[in-house]
């Protein structure tokens, strides 16, 4: 069950219970809403929870809300002081999730995005691994990704996860632990709800943001750490799905399941069946730097408790 207490809603922290919308909503009959995933990490050594790139995933909800249509009468730094004294009234002393909604409040049978009111609501809850287990077994899915002249891919739109639901379970009901979505070119474009790294040949591979896939955060984030801390080459280019197979090193990241090495694809092994070595580096620097403990990016992490 969820452990939070709250959640802000029609412009004010209220008790969790009070955060209803009608089953005449707009966006809930038509998927007319955008979001975005925030973690929030606990170090018990200091004894604070740190948010992990709020502000970044703030613009980026609002940069989805341009794309549709959609107002709020808050900036991002409103947005990040709103979720702040979220955290601290629910006084969390444990990893968690933060999701921002943005949705068509109105209850309107109408298929459009203009002429509709927005509203805002955040809420927290304890959350641990959204993949559990150290190293997936994953599959190409039959589903192809949407385009962006379709549902734009860098809008976190709550209806286009219809496409991520649906290439998830399959892979689940297929025995495998995650999904790999071709785009309309049949050219691989990322998974359910993460961004896809190979690596070939001591080169990082991920395929570039024109190939209908979220300009993930933690995709940026990873990119800087291979640089920085591994000294390795970062390529954004088009990646075949037979590249899967030859691949040395593959991962997800992303924040819902941070990194995640991938060990077989379609039935065949990745590298040797094992986490590569570049992924298991990648891994630990990531858990370093989202608990606070890489004080070149402290910058990146938020703190919600005053010390």
């Amino acid at each position: 069950m969820p452990n939070n207490k709250y959640a802000f809603f029609n412009g004010e922290i209220v008790p969790i219970e009070q955060a209803q919308v009608s089953v005449m909503t707009n966006a809930l009959n038509y998927g007319t809403g955008c979001f975005e995933g925030i973690r929030g990490y606990w170090n018990a050594d200091v004894e604070q929870l740190y948010i992990f790139q709020l502000r970044p995933h703030m613009e980026r909800l609002l940069r989805s809300c341009r794309i549709l249509y959609m107002s709020i009468p808050y900036s991002a730094d409103d947005l990040c002081r709103i979720t702040l004294d979220l955290l601290r009234k629910e006084q969390f002393r444990e990893d968690v999730y933060i999701r921002p909604l943005v949705y068509k409040s109105d209850p309107a049978i109408a298929v459009q995005m203009n002429g509709l009111n927005d509203a805002l609501t955040i809420f927290a809850v304890g959350f641990g691994q959204y993949i559990a287990g150290g190293a997936l077994r994953v599959c190409v899915s039959s589903w192809r990704r949407i385009d962006d002249n379709i549902i734009p891919s860098r809008a976190k739109a709550s209806g286009a996860y219809i496409n991520s639901a649906l290439a998830k379970t399959e892979a689940l009901l297929n025995g495998y632990d995650e999904a790999i979505v071709l785009g309309s070119d049949g050219q691989v474009s990322e998974a359910s709800a993460s961004n896809l790294f190979i690596v070939r040949n001591g080169v990082l591979v991920t395929p570039p943001i024109t190939s209908d896939v979220l300009e993930g955060i933690t995709r940026q984030v990873v990119a800087q750490l291979a640089r920085e801390q591994l000294g390795l080459t970062v390529h954004e280019r088009a990646i075949d799905r037979t590249e899967l197979y030859v691949a040395d090193e593959a991962f997800f990241c992303g924040t819902g399941v941070e990194i995640k090495p991938i060990i077989e694809v379609d039935r065949r092994n990745v590298g040797n069946g094992e986490p590569g070595p570049i992924a298991t580096k990648l891994v630990s620097a990531y858990a370093d730097l989202v608990r606070g403990r890489d004080n070149a990016h402290s910058d990146w992490c938020t703190p919600v408790y005053e010390s």
